[in-house]
């Protein structure tokens, strides 16, 4: 069986490198298109219609925003939050890579 999944593998290898090289071909709208449809694919269907979701996301948008300006929220800077990023994922791969 080893040798099916290395070929299993190396096919499935073979089709990303394709279909990348395929997306890459793409104008730039295209290709935001793609990627909308791949993201949405994977958070499977909802049972809201579009406007209401998009509507959603504009009262928290304007929530975070009112936040914001009335000085409810704590700022933190770029640089430390990449740096937290940076931390946290180094971490995981770390993780990931022992036994």
């Amino acid at each position: 069986m080893p040798v099916i999944i290395e070929f299993m593998e190396g096919s499935m290898a073979a089709i990303l490198e394709e279909l990348e090289s395929q997306a890459l071909r793409l104008s730039l709208k295209e290709r935001g298109e793609l990627i909308h449809r791949l993201i949405v694919s994977l958070d499977g269907k909802t049972e809201e219609p579009p406007e209401t979701i998009a509507q959603a996301w504009d009262d928290e948008i304007a929530r975070r925003v009112a936040n914001m300006e009335a000085g409810r929220t704590q700022w933190i800077p770029a640089d430390k939050v990449m740096a937290r990023l940076r931390t946290r994922i180094n971490a995981v791969k770390t993780a990931a890579s022992q036994p």
